[in-house]
């Protein structure tokens, strides 16, 4: 690649015509891959687990394992952008996700399938604030509300593709192929954007880097994400390597966090938490982010391993999510400069906890349709959540410091995310023992419902071990739905109590549409 002529950021004028909607499409697609791989691999997780001979609860490895190493490489994106210039960093980084894509599909056992996902997670990293960054610098600033509704969109569409390819895919070809179908479109959206953007580049310069940071950022987050995934496994912290885990956790936080704040270029710049709407609002959409996407994980384990269904119809049961986020998503985008971020926040979490309570009422014998219409309102809730968070959270900043900003809010983001996912599965298997335990306590032959069930299983022509396998299923079905019904009804009274924060926050002061350029 030849080094473009350097120009200082933003000195570009906007795209128009063919060039602008060819640039659209490239960024999106790359967006749309990105975005997807993230939650294509949640129907598909039992599949996984049976080919590679390990438990559901670690393959959950295959979703937590790209989310830890995509938040870990997030915040490099600012120092790399300088090094290498953001075109040219843009198109490695499709381009790595491709080789990345195409070694998870070839991966021989889970071992190799984490190891592949970590490296596809951390070359994933700076592909969505650089596809925001180009895609804001290819519209006038009148245009960059409805630029960033757009983006929002198509971060929406992907999580309702995802779990419906993924599902598809898994029954009818392989699940190696929710990974190769990311080599043609991203090898299509590569092309498209260099031969766009290759002249728009601010072009590389030398800029230090803060090795010992960045030591610390990937050894404390990589330690609290094992700590967190193999706790349940390890019976927590009667396990010496949990302690183990934890101490390093908690001592390299600590260490990172006083080496941040005195280094003079940080890999991280913690300063920015000293602002209100900044810590507020990254903590609001954080534990938001975590609330929503471990519940996006539990909802296809829980139907497939304990409501029959198959990959593809619970990707069916999940698909809807996206279709009112969609036709809402550019109202909201056209709207957040004139409505205060905070009320339109509100409405997010309101709708979500909405949404989790109709799901707490669920029980085993919930039909297609009753799993449908909480998933088809969730689409609204998620219309209202990322673009005016994003609001709050940029508000009041100046442009030279939205890099750093994007970079530590979407670290922080991306994490909870992780382990969103980890701290949900370990609290439904958790809960599943404790019902499994109370109710089997009323199988015995004093309870002449368990006792006719048995006679009817015998009569049937079961042997007395096959009628006490059989209603073992049962009462685990029961017990994985009760535990689900609880995660739901928590989780809603979480988002309920998110709002408070929200309202914390100091009103933004104008410009809030074109201040989410800086985020994702």
């Amino acid at each position: 690649m030849s080094t473009p002529t350097a120009k200082p950021p933003g000195a570009f004028p906007p795209l128009t015509g063919s060039q602008l909607v060819m640039g659209t499409i490239a960024l999106s697609l790359a967006t749309f891959m990105n975005v997807l791989d993230s939650s294509i691999a949640n129907v598909s997780i039992p599949a996984i687990s049976g080919d590679m001979g390990v438990s559901p609860a670690q393959g959950t490895w295959v979703i937590t394992s790209f989310g830890v190493a995509n938040a870990i490489s997030v915040p490099l994106t600012g120092w790399l952008t300088q090094r290498f210039g953001q075109v040219r960093l843009f198109i490695a980084s499709i381009l790595l996700f491709v080789i990345s894509s195409w070694l998870c599909g070839l991966a021989p056992n889970i071992g190799m399938l984490i190891a592949f996902r970590v490296l596809q997670g951390l070359v994933a990293g700076p592909m969505i604030p650089l596809s925001q960054t180009l895609l804001l610098s290819s519209y006038p600033p009148a245009m960059a509300g409805m630029a960033m509704a757009m983006w929002a969109m198509t971060v929406l569409v992907a999580p309702v593709v995802g779990p419906l390819l993924g599902g598809w895919i898994t029954d009818n070809i392989s699940w190696p192929w929710i990974f190769y179908i990311n080599i043609p479109v991203g090898l299509a959206a590569a092309a498209a954007a260099w031969s766009i953007y290759r002249k728009r580049d601010a072009g590389p310069k030398r800029v230090p880097l803060d090795y010992v940071g960045l030591g610390l950022l990937v050894l404390w987050v990589g330690a609290l994400q094992i700590m967190i995934d193999k706790g349940k496994e390890l019976d927590w912290f009667e396990s010496g390597e949990i302690i183990t885990l934890a101490v390093v956790a908690v001592v390299g936080f600590l260490v990172f966090l006083a080496w941040e704040l005195t280094e003079k270029n940080p890999i991280v710049d913690l300063r920015l938490f000293k602002g209100r709407n900044f810590t507020l609002g990254t903590v609001s959409l954080a534990v938001a982010y975590g609330l929503f996407f471990g519940n996006v994980v539990l909802m296809p384990l829980w139907l497939q391993q304990y409501m029959g269904y198959t990959a593809t119809w619970a990707g069916i049961a999940l698909a809807p999510v996206g279709l009112l986020a969609i036709v809402l998503s550019p109202w909201v985008g056209k709207n957040v400069g004139r409505i205060d971020p905070r009320r339109l926040s509100t409405v997010a979490f309101v709708g979500f906890a909405i949404v989790l309570w109709m799901r707490s009422q669920f029980n085993a014998q919930a039909d297609l349709m009753t799993i449908l219409v909480p998933t088809l309102l969730q689409g609204a809730a998620m219309a209202f959540f990322f673009i005016p968070l994003q609001a709050i959270v940029f508000s009041g900043l100046t442009p030279d410091r939205m890099p750093a900003a994007a970079g530590l809010s979407n670290f922080v983001r991306i994490t909870a995310g992780a382990m969103g996912t980890s701290i949900f599965t370990t609290a439904w298997e958790n809960r599943a023992v404790m019902h499994h335990e109370h109710l089997a306590e009323s199988v015995n032959r004093t309870n002449d419902a368990a006792t006719a069930a048995l006679s009817q299983l015998g009569a049937a022509g079961y042997s007395n071990d096959q009628a006490l396998a059989t209603i073992n299923r049962l009462v685990d079905q029961q017990a994985y739905t009760m535990a689900a019904t609880d995660v739901f009804y928590v989780s809603a009274v979480l988002f309920v109590l998110l709002i408070g924060m929200v309202w914390t926050t100091r009103p933004a002061k104008g410009g809030a549409a074109a201040d989410v350029g800086g985020a994702h």
